[in-house]
């Protein structure tokens, strides 16, 4: 990134009251903290894996400005986006699953009207991870070098067929697939007052809609430590469903299930994209992504 070319960009957007800061670089993208008169924004340079996030993120506040980060300035070309402060993220209140009983609706209303744009994404390089496309991505996990141990690598060859027929199945509930936000978690969901906004578009992907709550709900296991079985995750699961405005109880259970190894396959594009001495910190958080799918060959 051009650091001077980006400051004159920023400041041609807001007027900073202090020095602009990096805030954190990372190999998918560089963050700036701003201060200004009411606050701070933030400036997000993106790199190549994830330069379709700007023209993203500007398309989904001009429709719904009400649960996504306010853009104040986006450059499709040179990949850089510009924010306004969100608030703080709802992981600082321990990812509460009240909060989701709020955001799932709001973000499956947007998933849902998306469907109409879905093209027009596609075209503007966000990925594709529709349905169809994912047996021949198995087929290209099953050819990679993966953090696994032990009999992990050769449940997933042995599951190869049955993945296939899942997509299958899912395919016949006739489900719209739209944008899917693949990092849907309590640092990613944002209050500022009684507004929450869903930021940081840029791991998202065509895909199942239903397909985002496995990162939602592995994270409210993991981080809020509800059981497997606990109560909330039926209320969350029909709080989201709710917009969508037919039973697809059926249909959420199989994205669930066929949603885990999306996930891991969006992953391997960023692992991808990687310089090979950063694989091995990335694999630390890859793995467990990868056991979660592993676990759904059972």
């Amino acid at each position: 990134m051009d650091r001077a070319a980006a400051e004159d960009w920023i400041r041609a957007h807001v007027q900073p009251t202090g020095a602009i800061e990096t805030e954190h670089e990372r190999p998918w993208a560089t963050v700036l903290r701003i201060p200004v008169a009411d606050g701070v924004a933030w400036f997000k340079a993106c790199a190549p894996v994830q330069a379709f996030e700007p023209r993203l993120s500007a398309q989904l506040f001009a429709r719904w400005p009400d649960r996504v980060g306010e853009v104040l300035g986006h450059d499709e070309e040179r990949a850089w986006l510009l924010l306004a402060d969100a608030g703080k993220p709802i992981g600082v209140f321990g990812n509460p699953p009240e909060a989701w009983l709020v955001a799932l609706p709001l973000y499956a209303e947007l998933q849902r009207d998306e469907a109409a744009y879905v093209h027009e994404h596609l075209a503007h390089n966000v990925p594709d991870l529709r349905v169809a496309t994912l047996p021949a991505r198995y087929e290209d996990l099953l050819q990679r070098d993966l953090p696994l141990d032990g009999d992990e690598p050769d449940r997933l060859r042995r599951f190869a067929g049955r993945f296939t027929e899942l997509c299958e199945e899912l395919a016949a509930h006739d489900v719209p697939e739209t944008v899917q936000h693949d990092d849907l978690h309590m640092a990613n969901v944002y209050a500022q007052g009684h507004r929450l906004r869903l930021l940081d578009w840029g791991d998202a992907s065509i895909s199942h809609p239903f397909a985002s709550l496995v990162v939602t709900f592995r994270f409210l296991e993991q981080i809020t430590k509800l059981q497997p079985a606990d109560p909330w995750f039926e209320r969350l699961r029909d709080a989201y469903l709710e917009p969508w405005g037919r039973d697809f109880a059926g249909a959420f259970t199989l994205a669930i299930r066929v949603g885990a190894f999306a996930h891991a396959f969006a992953l391997v594009r960023q692992r991808d994209a990687l310089p090979e001495e950063a694989r091995r910190d990335f694999d630390r958080d890859f793995a467990p992504v990868l056991r979660h799918a592993v676990a759904q060959t059972s």
